[in-house]
């Protein structure tokens, strides 16, 4: 399901688990693919982590179309030079990217922490951290770093009037232990396809797409013969 106008949560994993960044210029070759193919579907991208073994994006499509226009070219353009610099073939993805809608007045704060490699306090294989700008924006949230990736939402705006007020805001969230519950919602949500919010958001979500927002709910066992 793919809102224009929403937040969505992107995530894109390495085939049977394998790493797709071996070094910092897997990473910048990434991210200057990421920048440019954002700008040429009509995506705002809020947020990005890139993890050896996985992406992870926050990002607003301004068309239906626009997130898979955007991944089938940041794909092409990385897959090439991966391959060229590390002389492999094929894709080192695991296939077609997941994603999620999410109800931003909820949880875009919650995802742009997960996104950003925070919400972890022992971090994932080879986590992003604040100071490395090229492996995620955290530096961009937090330490005032302009990344000419990165566009706010208006959530992130709500946080304060200046940009040091919206980054100790923000400095002030992370620094609260993430709710497991919440992490597994997020990361249920985003492998699934499945919205994330309040159920008055998934029904306006089911009426916009015309798809099942969320899973069915269980029916009534077989009566046994």
């Amino acid at each position: 399901m793919v809102l224009p106008g929403q937040a969505h949560l992107i995530i894109q994993r390495g085939r049977r688990g394998h790493d797709v960044f071996v070094d910092e210029r897997d990473r910048a070759v990434y991210l200057a693919s990421l920048r440019d193919a954002a700008r040429e579907a009509g995506v705002a991208v809020h947020a990005y982590g890139l993890f050896a073994h996985e992406v992870r994006l926050l990002a607003t499509p301004r068309d239906e179309a626009g997130l898979a226009q955007m991944m089938q070219a940041v794909g092409r353009r990385f897959v090439r030079a991966f391959n060229q610099r590390h002389g492999g073939s094929g894709t080192p993805w695991e296939g077609r990217f997941r994603s999620a809608v999410i109800e931003a007045q909820r949880h875009f704060l919650g995802s742009l922490r997960f996104v950003e490699g925070l919400s972890e306090p022992a971090g994932p294989r080879a986590a992003p951290t604040s100071a490395d700008a090229t492996s995620s924006s955290a530096a961009h949230h937090l330490e005032g770093r302009e990344d000419p990736i990165v566009e706010a939402h208006p959530e992130y705006w709500k946080l304060g009037n200046t940009p040091f007020e919206r980054e100790a805001r923000y400095r002030d969230h992370v620094a609260q232990p993430a709710s497991a519950p919440e992490l597994a919602a997020i990361l249920r949500a985003a492998l699934n396809g499945w919205v994330l919010g309040s159920e008055a958001f998934a029904a306006q979500a089911a009426t916009r797409s015309g798809r099942r927002p969320r899973p069915s709910a269980p029916g009534r066992p077989r009566k046994s013969i």
